[in-house]
């Protein structure tokens, strides 16, 4: 890749589900090892933006480029070749399965279950080693979220993509969520993230792009963001 142009190149976006139009002339950018925040009211559009990346949002016009080639057309069987996985906010586990055959399930495209990264996961959440051979169904919330996450490394990805990760975890895993994402992208792997708490997300951040109503409102660095007198009054609770 390049050194002047981004990982991830939104362009014009206009996309929905079906005929419904969500997103229009949507604009956005994830640079190589970046951490990226998607923040806004509800039904302004930011799930949809993601999942438009992932191949699970109907295409209506202009481009997404990932790495230098366009994916707005491509299966997403190949996005995930390509190096990009995505975790949704809810049905992201197999919750019959144990931990173990959730985190094989995750690099189902690969030939056999990388056991690099199979420990790789494990080092990073040492609560799935423990846990590896219990259901999914019976981990409390957070350890579900946690295991979501090490599914989606399975496949060691260029860009994670996070929609909501905090959703539903109680205020005390909030912050060690965050903590846990940040390390990850630490690590070099770049993190697009949709998520409801703005001012944690736009903190985590190294930029921010605030959706209102399917469209581009205002983007920036997340420390900058977070200081916008405008922002902060509209989006951030005062």
């Amino acid at each position: 890749m390049s050194d002047d142009r981004p990982l991830l190149d939104i362009d014009s976006l206009d996309a929905g589900y079906g005929d419904l139009q969500i997103l229009t002339d949507v604009d956005m950018a994830v640079g190589d090892g970046e951490y990226v925040a998607i923040v806004g009211p509800n039904g302004a559009g930011k799930s949809t933006a993601m999942k438009s990346v992932f191949g699970l949002a109907t295409h209506m016009g202009g481009t997404i480029t990932f790495d230098g080639t366009p994916i707005q057309a491509t299966p997403t069987q190949e996005i995930i070749r390509m190096g990009i996985s995505y975790v949704p906010q809810s049905d992201n586990l197999f919750p019959s399965l144990t931990v173990r055959e959730n985190l094989e399930m995750g690099a189902y495209i690969a030939e056999e279950v990388p056991a690099d990264r199979l420990e790789a996961v494990f080092d990073r959440f040492p609560i799935l080693r423990e846990r590896q051979r219990q259901r999914a169904s019976s981990m409390s919330g957070g350890q579900q979220q946690m295991l979501a996450m090490g599914s989606a490394l399975m496949l060691d990805p260029d860009l994670l993509l996070l929609d909501e990760p905090s959703a539903g975890l109680a205020p005390d895993l909030v912050r060690d969520m965050f903590d846990r994402i940040a390390d990850i992208n630490d690590d070099g792997t770049a993190i697009l993230m949709v998520e409801q708490n703005a001012s944690e997300a736009l903190r985590q951040a190294d930029r921010g792009y605030v959706l209102v109503n399917g469209e581009n409102a205002y983007e920036g660095p997340g420390d900058e963001l977070l200081a916008d007198p405008e922002v902060r009054e509209r989006f951030l609770g005062g």
